[in-house]
């Protein structure tokens, strides 16, 4: 189902959330797959959605900063100065997971990829749905990622309980994924934040 996105479509994706519900919506980028990160079921029905044989971790957004610790345990002081830098905004930053949050997130990896997206609506959405959210791509695996809500309908037929239309995507290009969880900073995708604006944390 299809709904405009406003406050009472927002309130209604918070209780599809709090009831281990999975929900489509506008990130910062593309639209997005959101369910409860620490809802073991509901990622489940995330990674059934998307046809992951890859087997890839499923990045977070956070409504606000002080969300992190609860699924970042270990911050060095260069994950600080580069989310003091960029966040909000379209970087996904890798850290070492908490190690309570649920294997179906990490896969086994011991890190999880969180975003302060720069989209005051979507931190909004966010925050009513408990402060994280998980945010893959509305898509098959191997796909385009979805651009509009009709896309998000065409890719899933049935499995989503509510699609917000929250209109055209205006990104050009995913956020940027920087593996912060080692002492080396890595790069794992160039995004809409080039490695050049990264060069003066150690990035190459």
């Amino acid at each position: 189902m299809i709904q405009r996105d406003s406050q009472e479509t927002q309130a209604r994706a918070a209780i599809i959330i709090s009831q281990g519900g999975v929900i489509a919506f506008r990130t910062d980028t593309f639209y997005g797959l959101g369910a409860d990160p620490l809802n073991q079921d509901a990622i489940r029905k995330v990674s059934e959605l998307k046809g992951r044989g890859d087997a890839k971790p499923i990045l977070l957004l956070i409504s606000d900063l002080r969300e992190l610790d609860r699924f970042i345990s270990e911050q060095s002081k260069s994950f600080i100065s580069i989310a003091e830098r960029f966040w909000p905004g379209p970087l996904t930053l890798i850290g070492i997971a908490r190690a309570e949050l649920p294997i179906e997130l990490t896969l086994g990896t011991q890190t999880i990829g969180v975003r302060l997206p720069a989209d005051e609506n979507v931190r909004a959405l966010v925050r009513v749905c408990g402060g994280g959210l998980t945010a893959t791509s509305a898509n098959i695996s191997g796909q385009p990622p979805a651009l509009s809500a009709k896309d998000v309908e065409h890719y899933f037929a049935q499995g989503i309980d509510l699609i917000i239309d929250g209109g055209e995507v205006t990104a050009t290009q995913p956020s940027t994924v920087l593996d912060l969880s080692k002492p080396e900073p890595r790069l794992i995708r160039e995004g809409a934040v080039s490695r050049g604006e990264l060069k003066e944390f150690g990035v190459r």
